[in-house]
């Protein structure tokens, strides 16, 4: 399984960020595939003291795939989930400012959790999708992929340019403003619509 994610999908997001780009494709990283399910808790590593929380639709590739055409993209993906980017912010700055490759700031065991996985022909259009992050009960960050900068069939068909799509890969799909820091003990809940997918501690 292959774990990938677009970074600087939402505008608000880069705002908050202080992103100025303006992208003409998308910004592609990979995760370890050591991925966080089944309600698992999230353990803070010792190698940083800024663990930051990013909210992002998830889909799964159910077919193999390469070169994919946009219009095609569809036939690719058929379930989607709540699912949370954990970035070591404090690193990601330090390897940023000296223009190293940022890896071990976001791609660590276990930073890359997974809720549980919805039909997508349930749910509807996958760019008409709400979804939102609760923090010990209260909303911490919420969107609609509407207001997505790339879309999924275009994030699907530019994937698949560079690497061969296989059943069960997982593309992450950018987080909206509002990411901030876990501390020992936070309950994070995610939910499509209403509906919780995603249900764990912080140890």
């Amino acid at each position: 399984m292959k774990v990938f994610a677009v970074g600087m999908n939402y505008a608000a997001h880069n705002k908050e960020l202080h992103h100025s780009l303006d992208l003409s494709e998308p910004v592609i990283f990979m995760k370890a595939d050591s991925v966080l399910k089944d309600g698992k808790p999230f353990f803070i590593p010792d190698f940083s003291d800024e663990i930051h929380y990013e909210t992002e639709i998830v889909i799964k590739i159910c077919r193999l795939g390469k070169n994919i055409d946009e219009r095609f993209a569809p036939r690719y993906y058929d379930e989607v989930t709540v699912g949370i980017d954990f970035t070591a912010r404090d690193r990601q700055r330090e390897l940023r400012d000296q223009g190293l490759p940022w890896e071990l700031s976001k791609a660590f065991d276990h930073s890359a959790a997974v809720g549980e996985f919805v039909p997508l022909n349930t749910l509807g259009d996958i760019q008409q999708l709400a979804f939102r992050l609760d923090k010990n009960g209260l909303t911490v960050q919420q969107a609609n992929t509407c207001s997505m900068l790339f879309p999924v069939d275009r994030i699907v068909a530019y994937v698949s340019r560079f690497f061969t799509l296989r059943m069960g890969d997982l593309i992450y799909t950018g987080t909206p403003a509002g990411v901030g820091p876990v501390r020992i003990g936070d309950h994070l809940e995610g939910f499509l619509g209403n509906r919780k997918v995603l249900d764990f501690y912080v140890r």
